[in-house]
């Protein structure tokens, strides 16, 4: 694309010239002439002065800085973001209808399907236009998936479950596997048939070998514009609110619901059957144990210190309650020290 025509898209005002070539993306210490680079951190600002990228996508303070054609904007990040997607040279996940795919009876396929390899899709289900389906991934019954959802290879959607328009789900994630729903007799587990579904927004985005368990009663719920990342397990009956962001191997138990514009950090563990409001951000590798129901940033992770002083740590940890009784003892006679 010419960097007016990318100008043009992004709503940004160019400064320099706008007939340059644009390829593709980069970073800014190895862009190329043909290939577009930004800088959001100014602590970079070294490298945009070195680079020799075709153009870059600054903000308007730093156009001074800049030795090629510079696209400004308020946020260069966005911007990348956006050109990129531009500039987007992955390959569709499927192209017409493979010989091996496999349709059960009363399957409606929208316009333009795409299906793969050993596609198997069952009884009932309702594809939408443009939905791309990779090699081996299994849709259930009565599944109904939305207009322009791309699902990558060796996927499952269990029966019944709903996929909104514009989705995408990387390789190996499983939407609609049974709740973790047990009852316990005498040492003896009984299985709770789950009943319910999953049910996913729009534009919803789910990273690689992610789970997402269906409601045991009620759905869970996915709602529109939520990405979750790699390795993530979402639990039966959770609801997780619009925007929000879950980083990767993050533990969402049962029953828990995440309020809007949410960023929860990776290897965070979060509790059953709590509530966590808007606009929380929980830093990674937190333990969430309690509902929380005021915005702001949430911390529990421990720093990493060197093994003498962990162990030296721990030691004082299994002391802490008798360290609290004598403390408050103490509190006391001070008191009535105090008193007299």
């Amino acid at each position: 694309m010419l960097v007016k025509d990318i100008a043009a898209a992004l709503n940004a005002k160019v400064v320099g010239n706008d007939l340059v070539e644009i390829r593709c993306v980069a970073n800014l210490k190895t862009a190329k002439g043909d290939e577009i680079s930004f800088l959001s951190d100014p602590k970079y600002r070294n490298d945009l002065s070195e680079s020799k990228a075709g153009a870059v996508i600054v903000k308007e303070s730093e156009v001074a800085h800049c030795n090629c054609t510079a696209l400004v904007m308020k946020d260069p990040y966005v911007g990348f973001a956006k050109v990129a997607q531009l500039l987007d040279r992955t390959p569709v996940i499927a192209e017409g209808i493979h010989a091996t795919a496999q349709l059960a009876e009363n399957v409606i396929l929208g316009q333009n399907v795409g299906l793969g390899p050993y596609v198997s899709i069952g009884k009932g289900a309702k594809i939408g236009n443009n939905v791309q389906l990779g090699a081996n991934v299994c849709i259930g019954e009565n599944v109904v998936i939305g207009d322009n959802t791309r699902i990558y290879p060796n996927c499952s959607v269990y029966h019944d479950c709903v996929i909104g328009s514009s989705c995408l789900l990387q390789s190996g994630v499983v939407v609609g596997s049974d709740g973790f729903g047990y009852a316990n007799e005498q040492g003896e587990w009984i299985k709770i048939p789950q009943q319910g579904r999953v049910v996913i927004g729009n534009r919803v985005e789910i990273g690689a070998n992610t789970c997402i368990d269906r409601g045991a009663i009620d759905d869970t719920v996915i709602e529109d514009n939520v990405i979750i990342d790699n390795l993530c397990q979402i639990a039966h009956n959770d609801r997780i609110g619009y925007g929000t962001a879950i980083a990767g191997c993050t533990t969402v138990a049962g029953s828990v619901n995440i309020g809007k514009y949410c960023i929860i950090g990776g290897k965070t563990v979060i509790n059953g059957h709590i509530s966590i409001c808007d606009g929380v951000t929980i830093t990674g590798a937190s333990g969430v144990m309690r509902g929380i129901d005021k915005p702001g940033i949430y911390s529990s992770v421990i720093p990493a210190v060197s093994n003498k002083e962990w162990r030296l740590n721990t030691a004082r940890f299994l002391h802490l309650n008798d360290m609290y009784r004598k403390l408050m003892d103490l509190e006391k006679k001070v008191k009535i020290l105090e008193e007299k």
